[in-house]
């Protein structure tokens, strides 16, 4: 029987938190928001916490291991890391550009799911620490809100002609600030529009609709694929294109008391598919599964690694793709100029035989 390898979740020395890491993530919520490492911790550290949480062995570590499974998000991780003979990089690629070398990637989108290429779906944790409606508002509407960063709503919701409007209604609007994303005790309705345009944004969550679904809270959304990757029924959310209908659906959910409860009540169904307990799952199941068979077959053969860091190493190529600003290791050194002449005569072979390809299509 084969050793189980460890797993583990890298945070680099310099990004590594610098206060006690709590064991409940729920409780220690606000550790996730701290600046400026945010994404980091909401991926690498809160799927450590929760998993640690349920008995799963794995370690936190600040530096990178000789060998195992490391996972990481995208910033942590240097545009030339090439894993070594006994290392399976994990990345968890967030809103980020995928990383040229690692074997495996986890996305948040289904769009970007495609189990051939090592893309695997794990949805985002709901918020920590998140407190939903106060149930003993039975049906009183006021509050709508955005709950998210605020350059990344649609602009008209920004314009003070928007507040104007809802407050003509009798209602009143709120961009929350990221100290309160987890309370939704007061709120009657989130939006969540990123922008009125033709885009999918097959990058992003379905995280506001799975945090409304918890909180209890009907959801008016825009046209992400991530939204549409969830309905199931009309009652799921209400989806709006324009300014003119977001207030039409505002209207319905002020004015029909039984709509508002049954978004409510299948909201609470809904949300079931997305608890700690199930994303803990997925997570375990991805690393018994995928993660842990994969990192078996990568040691198994030094020739299929040459091979796959050779068809890396032309993607980069013939995509020009390059260390990019926005992520804070990229340009670090790492093992870019180790490059053998074994390894460069498999990549000009593989050239080859891509422009012999290419000439007989």
């Amino acid at each position: 029987m084969k050793k189980k390898p460890p797993i583990y979740f890298y945070i680099p020395k310099v990004d590594f938190p610098d206060w006690e890491i709590p064991e409940d993530a729920d409780q220690g919520w606000r550790i996730f928001e701290s600046k400026p490492n945010n994404a980091v911790y909401n991926w690498s550290l809160q799927t450590y916490i929760r998993l640690k949480a349920q008995g799963y062995e794995c370690q936190l570590i600040d530096t990178l291991p000789a060998s195992g499974i490391i996972l990481a998000h995208r910033y942590s991780l240097p545009f030339h890391l090439r894993p070594k003979p006994s290392q399976l990089i994990v990345c968890m690629k967030a809103d980020h550009d995928f990383h040229p070398y690692a074997q495996l990637h986890i996305v948040q989108n289904k769009q970007e799911a495609n189990r051939s290429g090592g893309y695997y779906f794990i949805p985002h944790w709901r918020q920590p620490g998140l407190v939903p409606r106060d149930s003993t508002r039975g049906s009183k509407f006021e509050n709508i809100g955005y709950y998210g960063i605020e350059k990344n709503i649609a602009p008209e919701f920004k314009d003070p002609k928007w507040s104007e409007q809802l407050k003509a209604l009798g209602l009143h609007w709120h961009i929350v600030g990221e100290n309160a994303w987890n309370d939704y005790s007061k709120m009657d309705a989130v939006i969540a529009v990123r922008s009125f345009q033709v885009q999918d944004y097959r990058h992003k969550p379905a995280s506001k609709l799975y945090n409304a679904w918890h909180a209890r809270v009907p959801a008016i959304v825009g046209g992400d694929s991530a939204f549409r990757a969830e309905r199931r029924s009309e009652l799921d959310y209400i989806e709006v294109a324009s300014p003119e209908e977001t207030i039409t659906a505002i209207k319905r959910l002020r004015d029909d008391t039984n709509l508002f409860h049954a978004m409510v009540e299948n909201g609470a169904v809904r949300a079931e598919a997305f608890t700690v307990d199930k994303v803990c799952s997925q997570w375990r199941n991805f690393l018994t599964e995928v993660a842990i068979p994969a990192y078996y077959r990568w040691c198994e053969s030094g020739l299929n690694q040459k091979l796959y860091f050779a068809k890396r190493y032309l993607t980069v190529l013939e995509n020009n793709l390059k260390p990019q600003s926005i992520y804070p290791h990229d340009q670090e050194v790492t093992s870019k100029d180790n490059i053998s002449i074994s390894d460069l005569m498999i990549i000009l072979t593989m050239q080859k035989y891509r422009s012999f390809r290419g000439l007989m299509t």
